[in-house]
């Protein structure tokens, strides 16, 4: 199984929203709020494309792949930089940061921070991380390895981030 940080994201705002992209049941290519997220994070910062890269990493760990793909990462400063939406589920985005530093730093390359940006509210998030992240990290893996392989999709959670998720309508096309 590939771990990307798109489960570590998923894994902190739904486990159900984990399991179904877990499963290959994959609803963001209908989402309006994905393709409006795709677009502020092309056109926020058009400069970047002469100074910084996007980058694909992976990496073996205790028998499964890692993987990320990070938006912008500045070689020179060495900080990652990753372009949101909205801060609904800040967290989410941190742990997918935390797992981008703790992906690079298992492939050698030194990075100092990352930084989380939202271009419409006009404000940014710096990240680090630790030994304990570390361990929190390792930790949600073999978690979401439990949620990915359960037989049952887990329940749905009624919170109110569920209104603005691309599984919204699979999730209650048959509530009320």
């Amino acid at each position: 199984m590939n771990i990307t940080a798109t489960y570590i994201n998923y894994y902190r705002v739904c486990k159900r929203k984990l399991w179904l992209f877990a499963n290959e049941i994959q609803m963001e290519q209908t989402s309006d709020i994905v393709a409006d997220g795709k677009v502020i994070e092309e056109e926020s910062y058009l400069q970047r494309s002469e100074r910084y890269s996007q980058i694909q990493l992976s990496q073996n760990y205790s028998g499964l792949s890692l993987s990320g793909k990070i938006d912008f990462f500045d070689t020179k400063n060495k900080i990652i930089h990753e372009t949101k939406r909205s801060n609904k589920v800040e967290q989410a985005h941190i742990w997918q940061v935390k797992f981008y530093l703790w992906l690079l730093e298992l492939n050698d390359v030194e990075a100092v921070k990352a930084i989380i940006e939202y271009p419409r509210l006009r404000e940014r998030e710096e990240v680090f991380l630790d030994d304990e992240d570390i361990a929190y990290l390792k930790k949600t893996i073999r978690e979401i390895m439990a949620v990915a392989n359960d037989k049952t999709c887990p329940s749905v959670i009624n919170a109110r981030i569920c209104k603005s998720c691309s599984y919204y309508d699979f999730c209650y096309s048959g509530e009320n």
